[in-house]
């Protein structure tokens, strides 16, 4: 190779590397940016479409589908980690009535991807804690009608309750009517449904207690114990 055409060559690579590293960084500073300026606080104007949304609470960049925020309320520090759908009612604009159907308390935290659906009420205590990709809802499909697709069969409602302190892992699912107590740990991917008592640990599909506090500490779970619809 002509030494002409390799400096040509060489020049071009060095020139090439450069442009992909400024665009590079470019790209990340921009999306940084944008991460910032889409926070969603109290004083903003998305945070002021909720009933409520406590000082020092902040819904990160990008949300997920968030809509019937006139009946969504969110407590003060809590922390809405990016892509995390947070929904009252079936469709933007659905009148859900006079009270809030979607509450999350105080200090709470809600990892990536998480999606809350309230149609009726689903209430978060404060301190509660949920992983990645987690998802609570209080309607579920109607399927009485063995006839009938079960898409156009009426939903069925069920109030959710989660205690304060507890702490969902990742990829969890709690479904309609769960009753979830004080302190509890729902292991990553259990599906929860029924009672669930306080200080205790779950696991499976469904959900069965593996632990629960006593006066002597963390022990198994005694059978009449076990979770009750």
């Amino acid at each position: 190779m002509r030494p002409k055409l390799l400096r040509w060559r060489v020049g071009t690579w060095r020139v090439g590397t450069v442009w992909r590293e400024l665009t590079w960084r470019a790209v990340h500073w921009g999306w940084r940016e944008f991460q910032r300026a889409g926070v969603v606080t109290a004083d903003t104007p998305a945070g002021r479409a909720f009933r409520r949304f406590g000082a020092g609470s902040i819904m990160a960049f990008p949300a997920g589908a968030v809509f019937g925020e006139g009946w969504i309320e969110i407590g003060e520090g809590t922390l809405i980690g990016a892509l995390v759908s947070l929904s009252a009612g079936l469709v933007p604009g659905h009148d859900l009535g006079p009270d809030s159907v979607l509450r999350i308390g105080d200090r709470c935290v809600l990892g990536r991807g998480s999606h809350i659906v309230a149609h009726q009420s689903v209430d978060i205590g404060d301190d509660v804690w949920a992983g990645p990709y987690v998802y609570i809802t209080d309607q579920n499909h109607g399927y009485q009608d063995p006839d009938t697709p079960i898409g156009r069969q009426q939903p069925v409602n069920r109030p959710v309750t989660i205690g304060s302190g507890s702490w969902l892992g990742a990829g969890a699912i709690v479904l309609p009517g769960a009753r979830i107590g004080r302190n509890v740990v729902i292991a990553a991917g259990s599906v929860v449904r029924g009672e669930v008592p306080d200080r205790c640990v779950v696991a499976g599909v469904p959900a069965r207690i593996v632990r629960e506090r006593a006066d002597d500490g963390w022990r198994p779970p005694r059978e009449k114990d076990q979770l009750t619809n």
